[in-house]
């Protein structure tokens, strides 16, 4: 048995080693994530204590057990919680996209629902006038053209102009918020789905928003960042445990949220973009498209982090309701190495390639696709059938300078 001693002491130095050499991020468990309205409730209650509160929320503002936030706050010592706002698809998130949403009376409640998502995309003098904090508790998805981060805005210059206090109860951002990608809005394509010269995915939480939205509007807002606490960038807590709550009718999955920074880009053309299946965004499709060869010429560009499949459906509701698409179906094989923009730039001229007379992008002035990139040289770069190198290095510079720039707003 003697010779055997050696090699195993040998063997036990070297897993030692190994351990001591391996990197910190390999070893370290992730800490517990308390989200802001968490630490609200636990730590800082006293902002509140008579106040009159208002709280801009919808059916994700709830903590880790899925208590909802207003409940919390009602039940809450010493807070008044006197009004609730609601952005698009509204408080209970019921409403679908772009549906105008009413001001109303919360049934559960009793208390008074303002719709930001109306007549109104930020609180009017009157709304605030009752308000001496306002509360901001929603779960982003991490994308320049999804609106809650403007319903934020909009909140922040109004009560920049009533001079009532702003809090931001502060939750991850489900891309992980380490990378940015896709180009930075420029100013002729200004909408409700981009407000801010920020790229599509802007890699930043609501807090970290909010403070680049006072600072680079220098609004005179009294506002308040909720940090998390045990949020790490790149981690991914809706992975280890935190459920995901869809903040949107056509966003029921952690993974929704991961591929719509690019294939939203097919909501400003002629092809479904998955609406009316149970895979939103994770397929397109439409009745012209050949998906054998379509899942074959992206495959064959050897995209990073996803995998290509031939897929068919029949969209229930919204573009080509009850009929038959080819199409084709994401699998995300890499989370950290998929670049969902550099995917859906490549999948629109994919389906432009193939069939050049029946790809359609949706007119306007601007078009509602130009609207969705935030500038036109994404959708003329494809028409003139520039390589998508070409068209991502017309924007690289403006990339890398919000880059750059937003380092300063980072909270974790």
């Amino acid at each position: 048995m003697r010779r055997y001693l050696f090699p195993v002491r040998l063997l036990l130095l070297m897993v030692i080693a190994a351990m001591m050499l391996a990197p910190a991020s390999a070893t370290r468990p992730a800490p517990t994530l308390s989200l802001g309205i968490e630490v609200l409730l636990s730590d800082h209650l006293p902002m509140l204590r008579g106040k009159r509160v208002g709280l801009v929320t919808n059916q994700t503002g709830t903590d880790r057990a899925l208590t909802s936030n207003i409940d919390l706050l009602r039940a809450a010592p010493g807070v008044n919680l006197v009004a609730l706002f609601g952005p698009e698809h509204g408080v209970r998130g019921n409403a679908q996209a772009g549906e105008k949403v009413a001001s109303s009376t919360d049934a559960a409640t009793g208390l008074p629902v303002y719709s930001l998502y109306g007549k109104s995309k930020e609180p009017t003098a009157e709304m605030l006038a009752t308000i001496d904090v306002m509360l901001f508790d929603i779960q982003d998805a991490g994308a320049r053209f999804y609106t809650y981060p403007y319903t934020l805005l909009g909140l922040l210059r109004a009560a920049s102009k009533a001079k009532v206090e702003v809090i931001v109860l502060d939750r991850p951002n489900p891309l992980g918020g380490e990378l940015v990608e896709g180009p930075v809005l420029e100013p002729p394509y200004t909408s409700f789905i981009g407000m801010f010269a920020m790229p599509v995915r802007h890699g930043m939480t609501m807090g970290e928003l909010a403070t680049m939205f006072v600072a680079e509007e220098r609004l005179s807002t009294k506002l308040t960042v909720i940090r998390m606490k045990g949020w790490r960038r790149g981690d991914d807590p809706f992975r280890r445990g935190l459920p995901w709550i869809p903040p949107s009718p056509n966003m029921p999955t952690a993974d929704t949220a991961l591929v719509y920074p690019g294939t939203a880009l097919f909501e400003g053309t002629n092809v479904s973009e998955g609406r009316g299946t149970a895979k939103p965004f994770e397929q397109i499709g439409a009745p012209f498209i050949d998906a054998t060869a379509l899942a074959k010429r992206l495959n064959d560009a050897k995209l990073p982090g996803v995998t290509f499949r031939p897929a068919w459906f029949t969209p229930t509701f919204s573009k080509f309701s009850g009929q038959n698409c080819g199409g084709v179906m994401l699998h995300i094989t890499d989370r950290k190495a998929f670049r969902p923009f550099l995917t859906g730039m490549n999948m629109v001229k994919a389906v432009h390639d193939l069939h050049p007379e029946q790809l359609e992008f949706r007119p306007g002035a601007p078009s509602f696709f130009d609207q969705l990139a935030g500038i036109d040289g994404v959708r003329t770069g494809i028409l003139a059938g520039d390589d998508v190198a070409v068209i991502e290095a017309r924007w690289k510079a403006g990339l890398e300078k919000f880059r750059m720039g937003r380092k300063r707003y980072l909270l974790y």
